[in-house]
């Protein structure tokens, strides 16, 4: 199984503010949607409250919440209680390709433990104010595969590319 990682990030590393996204880039959403569908993704209890009521769980996947709260209830998703659970449970159903979608400390985790062999980046080309940062990458142990820019217009406030990197030693 390809343990991914999908993500919006801006060049200062910000993704997010106050529990929600500092920019609304529609393709953005449009592209988080169209690569992970289908998939199971793996979000944090933070993360996963940020999400619209109306947009929870996440359709056309199966929604797995890591929460320490072992009475915590997320209707439609399955609760686990660390990252590896939810791994773990992908795995067993035989998924072919995870994603870890956030916030920034499974990110963290995601990466500290070199668990993510993928990486989807919507790189944000602005600094934004936010109070949620994703991990710095050490540039020597990813790859890009694939890079496509697209330039702000009416519905988008800011430049953005889509970016897809792999590690290196996988």
């Amino acid at each position: 199984m390809i343990v991914s990682a999908i993500a919006a990030v801006a060049e200062n590393g910000i993704i997010g503010h106050k529990g929600d996204l500092p920019w609304h880039l529609p393709d953005d959403l449009k592209y988080f949607q169209r690569i992970t569908k289908g998939h199971h993704v793996i979000t944090g209890r933070k993360n996963y409250e940020s999400i619209p009521a109306k947009y929870r769980p996440l359709k056309d996947r199966v929604n797995l919440v890591v929460s320490r709260n072992p009475e915590y209830d997320a209707p439609g998703a399955l609760v686990v209680d660390s990252l590896g659970a939810g791994l773990e449970v992908a795995h067993l159903a035989q998924e072919s390709e995870a994603f870890i979608i956030g916030g920034g400390q499974i990110y963290r985790e995601a990466l500290t433990m070199r668990l993510v062999d993928r990486l989807y980046l919507t790189l944000v080309h602005a600094d934004v104010e936010g109070d949620t940062r994703f991990p710095a990458l050490e540039p020597d142990e990813w790859e890009e595969l694939a890079c496509e820019r697209h330039e702000m217009d009416e519905r988008h406030a800011y430049a953005f590319s889509f970016v897809v990197l792999v590690r290196r030693d996988r």
